[in-house]
């Protein structure tokens, strides 16, 4: 009996620890806690995807390409010719007038090409066809970085810039110009950038000289883009600023090419020239500008011919702030009349000196008044 009595005690006590006690409220109103439901796989909000559908929206907007402005029948033409400088120039000139509807601008450039190897291509030969096909409005140059090579005279060799090399150069290049030059059409020559070699940047001065000499003399523009591509030590730079001034990288590796900003910025000096001869041409509000209202180019007379009647305005006097008709300078208007003359006029024209006013250190009156 003892034995089976312990072991029945045993059973409870083991239960004990197991089972917890509950007290009388426990068991009329129950525990009060709740049991946590079996675990499931949480769902994301339904805000995380509405976050991914804004942001895939986005970004397609971003990604949406530009309109394309479509330009007018009779738009404006900018001829650019040379080499492969000038083919990125010519870049950087179709993205600066992208929002223009009245000028297309129109590369017929050849990358290897210059005035030296005319047995590669001959410019000469070349630009009057183009000239006749395109009828521009403006003609953009710019070449010789390929002629730093011998130039064949007279059946000679000749090096580079030897008097005879500089003599046939010239030759070519005022030809050039007189061709380009035969229907008054603007001329705007871009001068050459400073390259990484120190020799090749020395013949480009000279160059530059020659184009700038013989373009001004025929009556068109030397546009200089020297400073815009070196430091202010006037060295050569890969990095320097665009046309927003920030810095980028304006060349190439090599030194010699250049790159999509460089392009842009070479554009950028020759955009301003152009605008100038375009005028109402270059807007870029189509609503305004239609096929019916491009503005005829502005000609320059060539120097020294001025042009058959020039109106100048008069001078207007001071005096004559209603605008009815006075023509005379300030100067030439008659002295105002007064009946009183002044202490000036009494002096120089009469000899009579002012008394001075009582009391006054250069009055000398004798007695002093009173004081």
């Amino acid at each position: 009996m003892a034995g089976l009595f312990v072991a029945q005690l045993a059973i409870p006590v083991a239960a004990q620890e197991r089972v917890e006690r509950k007290s009388i409220l426990q068991l009329l109103f129950g525990s009060g806690k709740k049991t946590a439901p079996p675990k499931a796989t949480e769902r994301k909000p339904a805000r995380s995807s509405r976050v991914k559908k804004a942001t895939r929206s986005v970004a397609a907007t971003v990604a949406a390409p530009e309109p394309v402005i479509e330009k007018l029948d009779n738009a404006r033409n900018i001829l650019v010719l040379g080499d492969f400088l000038a083919n990125g120039a010519a870049d950087g000139l179709r993205e600066a007038f992208a929002d223009a509807p009245g000028v297309v601008v129109v590369d017929r450039t050849n990358g290897s090409s210059g005035l030296v190897r005319d047995d590669y291509y001959n410019w000469i030969e070349q630009a009057p066809g183009i000239i006749e096909e395109v009828q521009p409005s403006i003609i953009v140059v710019q070449i010789g970085s390929n002629d730093r090579q011998q130039l064949v005279v007279n059946g000679e060799r000749e090096s580079v810039r030897s008097v005879n090399w500089l003599a046939e150069y010239e030759r070519r290049t005022r030809k050039l110009i007189e061709l380009l030059r035969a229907r008054k059409t603007p001329l705007l020559w871009v001068g050459l950038p400073a390259f990484k070699s120190s020799n090749m940047t020395t013949d480009i001065v000279a160059l530059n000289g020659i184009y700038r000499k013989l373009v001004e003399m025929a009556g068109g523009e030397f546009i200089d883009i020297w400073d815009g591509f070196v430091d202010e030590e006037g060295k050569f730079i890969f990095t320097g600023s665009d046309i927003y001034g920030r810095q980028v990288r304006l060349r190439g590796s090599d030194g010699i090419n250049i790159t999509n900003a460089g392009k842009r910025k070479v554009a950028f000096y020759v955009e301003k020239s152009a605008r100038r001869l375009l005028g109402d041409a270059a807007a870029t509000s189509v609503a305004s500008l239609n096929a019916m209202n491009l503005p005829e180019i502005f000609m320059p007379p060539p120097p020294g011919e001025a042009p058959a009647a020039v109106m100048r305005t008069l001078p207007v006097t001071m005096t004559d702030p209603d605008l009815d008709g006075g023509s005379a300078l300030l100067g030439q208007m008659p002295a105002a009349a007064s009946l009183v003359k002044s202490p000036r006029d009494r002096l120089v024209l009469d000899g009579e000196l002012t008394e001075a006013p009582e009391g006054r250190a250069d009055n000398f009156a004798w007695p002093r008044a009173n004081r």
